[in-house]
Formats: C-alpha cells, sequence, structure tokens
C-alpha cells in the first residue's frame, strides 16, 4: 500500500481507528514527497481541529534530588558530578506568580523521583498554594514520577488536574535497556502508575524517547499503539539525546544521526496527530536541542504545547537530563515575546490565560 492511500483513510476531520502495526511502520519510513506528505496531512487534521493555537506550560524545575538511577539521565541519582538543589516555597511560588503575569494559564512542576512523606507532602501544599494565585487561575501539571494511587489522589484533590509519566519505551525488553532491572525500576508498575492516573481523572500523558540505541521502528509503532490504547489525553515525544556521565552513552554509537533522530520525531508526532487528533503533544525542548527550529517544527508536524523554562536561572544547568539543553540561559520575559515571534513566523499563535485542556480529555467527559 503506498503512503498516499494509507493517509487517505483519514480525512482532516476524523481520526484514524485503522492505522495498523505495519502502516505505521510505512509511515516512519516516509522519505520525500511521501514525507511531506504526512506532515501536510497532520498540519492540516491539527488545524481542523484544534485550529493554530499553541498552549503554554510555564516549567518550574522544583528539585534535581532522585532516588532512581535510570541509565539515560543525567539526574540519575548515582550521578555524582550533580549539584543537588531543591527550590524554596518562595521561589515556586514566584516561578507560579511569574507564569500567571506572563499570561501562560498553566504551570507544569517537574521534579527527580521521590516517594517519602516529606515530599509527598510538600508537593500537597505547594499545589494548593499555586492554586489560591488568582483565585485557581492557574492549571497545574506535575511530573514527578511513579507514586502511589493515594499519593496520585492526593495531589489530585490539592488540585493537580494534568500528570506526566512517560511510558519511555513501551516494549518492556527495551525499557530494561534503559533502566535497570530490579525493585526501584519495574515495567509493570510504571503501566499500573498510568492506569491509577487515568483512574483518578488525571487529563493523563505518557510518551517515550525517539532514537534510543536498541530501538526499532516495530518499537515505535508500538508505542504509538500504546497511547491509542490508552487513550491519553497528552503525549511528549523528543529524540534521545545521551549523557556522557550515564552508562547508556558507551551505546552513542549505535543511534541514529541528530537529524535522523529528529526526523523519526516528527514522523511520531505527525503519525500520532491523524490517530489521536484532540490530544495534547508537547513540542519538547530536546527538538530545540538538536535543531535550532525544532520546536517550530514539531509545532507544523502536530505538537500544540510548549514549555517556556521558568525555573530560576542559577538553578537550570543541575537539571540536565540531557546535556546542551536549549533555552538553559534564557530569561522568562526574552523567552515569552521571543515564542510570541517565532510562532507567528509559522503562522501559529499563543493562546494566553487559558489552561488548554485536552480537548479529547473534555470532550470525553463532558456531562451527558
Amino acid at each position: 500500500m503506498s503512503i498516499s492511500e494509507i493517509l487517505n483513510k483519514v480525512g482532516p476531520s476524523t481520526s484514524s481507528e485503522t492505522f495498523t502495526h505495519e502502516e505505521i511502520k510505512l509511515l516512519l519510513a516516509a522519505e520525500g514527497d511521501d514525507k511531506k506528505l504526512l506532515f501536510d496531512k497532520a498540519l492540516q487534521t491539527k488545524l481542523a481541529h484544534l485550529d493554530n493555537y499553541v498552549h503554554l506550560r510555564g516549567l518550574i524545575e522544583y528539585s534535581n534530588i532522585c532516588t532512581k538511577y535510570c541509565l539515560y539521565c543525567g539526574v540519575r541519582c548515582k550521578n555524582l558530578k550533580v549539584e543537588r538543589y531543591t527550590l524554596s516555597d518562595e521561589e515556586v511560588i514566584e516561578c507560579a506568580k511569574l507564569a500567571h503575569e506572563l499570561g501562560y494559564g498553566s504551570v507544569a512542576l517537574q521534579s527527580g523521583e521521590r516517594s517519602d512523606k516529606a515530599f509527598v507532602d510538600k508537593i500537597t501544599n505547594l499545589v494548593k498554594e499555586i492554586k489560591k494565585i488568582d483565585n485557581g487561575s492557574l492549571g497545574v501539571t506535575l511530573s514527578l514520577g511513579e507514586q502511589t494511587e493515594e499519593t496520585y489522589r492526593r495531589w489530585f484533590e490539592a488540585g493537580a488536574h494534568r500528570y506526566l509519566l512517560r511510558i519511555e519505551a513501551s516494549n518492556e525488553d527495551l525499557y530494561y535497556k534503559i533502566h535497570p532491572h530490579d525493585a526501584k525500576h519495574d515495567f509493570k508498575q510504571r503501566l499500573s502508575c498510568i492506569d491509577s492516573l487515568l483512574k483518578i481523572g488525571y487529563q493523563t500523558g505518557t510518551g517515550v524517547m525517539v532514537g534510543l540505541p536498541f530501538q526499532t521502528l516495530d518499537d515505535l509503532a508500538d508505542d504509538l499503539l500504546f497511547f491509542k490504547q490508552k487513550d491519553v489525553a497528552m503525549v511528549g515525544m523528543g529524540p534521545f539525546i545521551p549523557h556522557p556521565d550515564t552508562p547508556l552513552w558507551q551505546y552513542r554509537d549505535q543511534i541514529p544521526s541528530a537529524e535522523e533522530r529528529m526526523e523519526l520525531t516528527l514522523k511520531m508526532i505527525a503519525i500520532l496527530r491523524l490517530m489521536m487528533p484532540e490530544i495534547n503533544m508537547v513540542a519538547a525542548t530536546a527538538n530545540q536541542t538538536v535543531d535550532p527550529q525544532g520546536r517550530e517544527k514539531a509545532i507544523l508536524a502536530g505538537a500544540n504545547v510548549i514549555m517556556p523554562n521558568l525555573t530560576p536561572n542559577e538553578f537550570r544547568e543541575n537539571y540536565l537530563i540531557y546535556p546542551d539543553k536549549a533555552c538553559v540561559k534564557d530569561k522568562p520575559d526574552e523567552c515569552h515575546s521571543c515564542l510570541d515571534v517565532r510562532l507567528a513566523a509559522i503562522g501559529h499563535k499563543v493562546l494566553y490565560n487559558a489552561w488548554g485542556d485536552s480537548v479529547a480529555f473534555t470532550r470525553k467527559n463532558a456531562p451527558k
């Protein structure tokens, strides 16, 4: 079957229920005119369902203290070269207030993974304090790793309504090539956490890294089908970037080039936009790290969310999951005006002062 025949299965205003594993693989392998057809169809589909708006989440990197030692991550607890930090309550609230002043509509609180009582209590209180800003006008996304269902429920009841927990790789064998295989890094536990988030009622997000060593097109096709099967509300995907202070660095010669990883990421975004036209998808900072126009390319391929960094600049260089991260030295007000200009240049605009909830989630949960 040709690429055009596969793409003709879905119209701009309808989703595809019929992409098979093999059809997804063909789309992932598309080149030249076929690749352009894919990207054009994805953009048409996004505009038909979501218009040309981009939602912003002010990113607050709360702490780089982590109890896990994932094989790819620069802030893994076994990396002794990292200077550890935790923002004060006042610094977090100031970041959230700045997000409100800039009209971002939402914040995303991210951290290394901890599940001790002190951490859980602290996040609960911080969410409550953020929700006090302008009578709860800020949306709150959390990305704080695996927790118990009770903890997820506490944070939900405190006011968080979106949660991002990347599966990282939906193939269990591949998962254990990028994570240790022990009690702290359990694939089935990761799946259970995603199910708990969905059950509680979060707008649940997940995602994968693209271009990992050992990763195949079969793996990536299965990742997309996994997102569809879980019916998630948001997805974050970005090119894998190896970190020299991690075990996975030794396999850096077995990954595609930066350009190839970027192209694969864009294809993943485009195909998923056709499969799930109303979900939120992040144009990850990793895209811009490997390509100066990476975030814009992701938006044109189907993404609709950007997460400008509001973390105080003095801490950002210590929250490097991967090296050479883009925008580490940018000041929030400069980033704010820069985004407006860059998005306007590609025919998009920021929807300010809005939570930017997933249309798919809102529609699914609307009163009947």
